[in-house]
């Protein structure tokens, strides 16, 4: 059975949250309500699962079968609580190194950061839990299998959690072409959060606000933008050479 497969049916995806699976997200038809819907419901906002009504037509493009108006999607990997992953961190004696990424969505392309930040000493990668990509075995196979061995934290509320970064003490520092610091001229040993926008649009203004700093990669050519994983890979890959200098 693949682990990230798709789940239909109100009881069947009851049990199947009920027997302790990871659940990447839930859709249920937003015309109905019984019982069972309302049961899910519960369970699914108890448990932190995404859940979002849809309409019957984009339930019907998934599967043709019997779903009642519910489907799920089972994840490819277990998510970690971010408060964990730092303590642990602290608890080493190590600055920690959380990733974050702003809905970004294309699944290509979170595998390809996620195996970039695996290989630069990532602690973490954060991600919101909507607007972001699935990450099922398309994910886990672009990233190498690096998706098995770095921790992924998802929250309802990604300026929160940034907020509890700060507090832990690291340097939230967000990478987005508007900014006019250099990547190269800036300070990014210690503690630090990195933040990484979406494909379409970027770090979103909220986000942005909630940035200690925000730097930009230096681009000569006639080209506005790199693609995401690529900025992702070179902002990484200088905190892990300014990191190695304090060495």
């Amino acid at each position: 059975m693949k682990r990230d497969e798709v789940i239909f049916g109100t009881r069947a995806v009851i049990e199947t949250i009920n027997s302790g699976r990871e659940i990447e997200k839930v859709f249920v038809q937003k015309d109905i309500s019984n019982d069972q819907v309302k049961e899910l419901f519960h369970l699914s906002r108890s448990l932190r699962i995404p859940t979002l009504k849809v309409p019957k037509e984009k339930l019907n493009r998934i599967t043709r079968k019997n779903h009642q108006g519910v489907i799920a999607f089972t994840s490819a990997i277990n998510y970690a609580s971010l408060d964990n992953v730092l303590s642990s961190v602290f608890e080493k004696g190590k600055e920690p190194f959380i990733l974050i990424l702003d809905r970004i969505t294309d699944v290509r392309n979170f595998g390809a950061i996620a195996r970039t930040a695996e290989c630069a000493g990532a602690d973490a990668i954060l991600i919101p839990t909507k607007e972001s990509a699935q990450i099922n075995s398309d994910a886990v196979k672009t990233s190498a299998g690096a998706l098995n061995h770095i921790a992924v934290c998802r929250t309802e509320n990604l300026k929160s959690e940034l907020h509890f970064l700060k507090e832990s003490g690291l340097n939230i520092v967000g990478c987005t072409e508007k900014a006019s610091e250099s990547i190269y001229g800036s300070e990014l040993n210690g503690p630090i959060g990195l933040v990484m926008g979406s494909e379409e649009n970027g770090i979103s203004t909220e986000i942005l606000k909630a940035c200690h700093s925000l730097i930009a990669i230096p681009q000569l050519g006639k080209i506005s933008s790199l693609n995401v994983s690529v900025a992702a890979g070179i902002s990484m890959f200088e905190v892990v050479r300014q990191r190695s200098l304090q060495k």
